[in-house]
């Protein structure tokens, strides 16, 4: 029995969050420079992509870059940008082909202009496509989230326009960059790393965690299918006790 067959998909996570590790390390391991390591991590997310979309899941947030790798050395940001750029230019007809639905969170004005053109675009195209969305994490911390969000709310605030009184976890969600996503059910990182490393912290506080030792260029669909097998292994409470869950399933 293959582990797709396995996967229940009525007991599906609906926002699976992916932390692409180890691209790095693996070009190492294989005698190459790091870069040729991003260029194979590609090839990884179509595969990840085409197996979410296969089972159901409705939103796949990948961490693209964050607000710190600006620390990595030029040639290497280049080359992760012109990859963006060349991958998008690439997937898109397969985006509208599988009904895939484009998006971004982080501050992608900071990112090279040819970068941000080819994102609005591939946006904009696929805006009305319906089975999935792919959430790319682009210039993205969520330090920087959570403090963007809270200076919003605190002006409006000042301009009377929000009363203290009204700030609850739905005003917070709604002024993060995913405010029309739901929690993450499901992180998934990558390479042995167990850390979260600044990644969606306030959408994964009841989030199932899954690391494994995988590096991400060698993450396919049946290490995509593991995955989600070990997720539907698992008791979601959410403060709950057990008996509780068994009896609100009845």
């Amino acid at each position: 029995m293959s582990l797709k067959s396995k996967i229940n998909t009525k007991f599906l996570p609906k926002h699976v969050a992916i932390i692409m590790d180890g691209n790095g390390r693996w070009a190492k391991k294989q005698g190459f420079k790091r870069v040729f390591g991003h260029k194979k991590g590609v090839e990884a997310v179509r595969q990840t992509l085409e197996a979410a979309t296969e089972l159901g899941i409705e939103t796949l947030t990948l961490f693209a870059f964050s607000t710190e790798n600006w620390n990595r050395p030029k040639f290497e940001i280049d080359t992760l940008m012109n990859l963006l750029v060349s991958s998008l230019k690439k997937e898109i007809k397969t985006f509208q082909k599988n009904n895939v639905k484009l998006q971004t969170i982080g501050n992608i004005e900071m990112l090279p202009k040819k970068a941000q053109r080819e994102l609005k675009e591939s946006i904009e195209l696929t805006k009305n496509n319906t089975k999935i969305i792919l959430n790319l994490a682009l210039n993205y911390g969520a330090r920087e989230e959570i403090i963007n969000a809270t200076k919003i709310i605190s002006k409006k605030i000042v301009n009377n326009d929000l009363k203290i009184e009204e700030i609850d976890e739905n005003i917070i969600n709604s002024h993060l960059y995913t405010f029309n996503l739901p929690n993450v059910d499901f992180l998934i990182r990558t390479s042995g790393e167990k850390r979260i490393s600044n990644f969606l912290l306030w959408q994964i506080a009841y989030a199932e965690l899954y690391f494994t030792d995988v590096l991400w260029p060698d993450f396919n669909k049946e290490e995509f299918y593991e995955a989600i097998l070990n997720y539907q292994s698992r008791e979601r409470r959410f403060g709950k006790t057990s008996e509780q869950i068994e009896n609100s399933n009845k």
